[in-house]
């Protein structure tokens, strides 16, 4: 097959993360060893910066430059929350086509995956050849077809050894402690909190995934029977726990409810929810220390918190989107496939069947209503890599000799 000639471009959309600029450096350096690939643009601030022709030109950045820039977290050409609409994203094909770019590249999760839709379909329908590939990404690790999401495994992690800290710290001072994690309407990050656990009464000791509908009541009791048994308490919840009316439980709590651009409820960094459990459990329980934390934007792209092997899928995503452009010239999203007892092949998904729609944890990866299985843990593991370790001080009582 004849080679497609042209220039490539690659923006980010949605929340950076802590490996993204790995598949950004990756899709780049692969790249060079394309002479049909003329040139390689990156967009400034996403499909925003696209439409408004703000282009950096990635070919002439060292090599050295761009390694160093794969080990930082964060979007390195900037990112974007507009969501674009048909209008929209024939602009985005225009701009292509006036700079006679022939390969664009978006990073990015499901909304990512519609924008190269329909810019697929404007090409098509104009009869110009441009190769479109999404290249995948999330921390709520939420796209559908793919086995997990590059991204996800170093957010997880940072969610382990945080919570591995709240342990240490709530076993020191007992109370009762409540840690709110990103995902709206997948559980996979909260649920991740699992791996904090060494000894039987480690917390996190309740999990809540919005796969399950949370009850206030049901909250309480399991509180109030895991602090007889322990004396402490450490929840880990998600954001976008649902109630019995699958409802955000942060609407039922807030008079006036924030919404992002999306028109979706503000999630993210808000603490109501942390503080509103919290309060339940003064009021109702009685137990005078209660704390409760937002990890917020803390998960996404917190430095020297990157898991091997997510940076080293992130950047085979990156340059497989390069390769299966150049090579077969093809459009989709680049999915792993988990092989074996841990191994991973990468596929080329038609971007229909990734676009628009998440997908949630299974059940067989949630135990009752408030705790995740063993099947979770041996999926996850792999993804988090290398995980601190710590200890309990083993040595035997005293004998008291003044006895009240």
């Amino acid at each position: 097959m004849e080679k497609l000639t042209g220039k490539a471009i690659i923006a980010m959309g949605g929340g950076p993360t802590a490996v993204i600029n790995e598949s950004l450096v990756g899709a780049v350096l692969q790249a060079r060893q394309y002479p049909n690939i003329t040139q390689f643009y990156g967009a400034f601030r996403g499909v925003e910066g696209l439409v408004n022709e703000e282009f950096v030109n990635l070919t002439e950045a060292t090599r050295h430059n761009l390694e160093m820039v794969a080990l930082t977290p964060g979007a390195g050409i900037r990112s974007t929350r507009v969501k674009p609409d048909e209008e929209f994203c024939k602009r985005i094909f225009d701009v292509c086509k006036a700079h006679g770019v022939h390969y664009f590249f978006y990073i990015g999760g499901n909304d990512s995956a519609e924008t190269c839709r329909i810019v697929n379909k404007f090409a098509m329908e104009a009869g110009y050849e441009l190769r479109v590939t999404h290249i995948p990404k999330t921390i709520d690790n939420d796209l559908r077809v793919t086995d997990h999401c590059p991204g996800y495994g170093s957010a997880a992690k940072f969610v382990a050894q945080a919570f591995m800290g709240v342990n240490l710290d709530n076993r020191s001072l007992p109370g009762v402690y409540i840690g709110v994690v990103m995902g709206r309407h997948a559980g996979f990050l909260t649920a991740a909190s699992v791996f904090a656990r060494k000894y039987h009464d480690d917390g996190p000791h309740l999990i809540y995934v919005p796969e399950k509908a949370f009850d206030s009541e049901e909250f309480l009791a399991s509180v109030d029977a895991t602090y007889a048994e322990f004396g402490r308490v450490v929840v880990a919840v998600s954001e976008g726990i649902i109630n019995t009316s699958g409802l955000p439980v942060i609407t039922g709590l807030m008079k006036e409810v924030e919404k992002d651009a999306h028109g979706n409820v503000q999630l993210s960094g808000n603490t109501s929810l942390g503080d509103a459990l919290a309060d339940l459990v003064k009021k109702r329980l009685k137990i005078k220390r209660v704390r409760s934390d937002t990890f917020g934007y803390l998960q996404r792209s917190f430095l020297g918190c990157v898991s091997t092997i997510d940076a080293h899928e992130a950047r085979e995503v990156g340059e497989r989107a390069v390769q299966i452009a150049a090579w077969h010239r093809t459009d989709g999203s680049i999915t792993i496939e988990r092989v074996g007892d841990y191994g991973v092949r990468y596929n080329l998904t038609p971007l229909e069947q990734v676009a628009k729609e998440t997908k949630s944890m299974p059940d067989s990866f949630i135990r009752g209503v408030n705790n995740v299985t063993d099947e979770f843990k041996m999926y996850a593991r792999p993804l988090l890599g290398e995980l601190p370790v710590y200890e309990r001080i083993q040595a035997p009582k005293v004998n008291k000799i003044l006895k009240p």
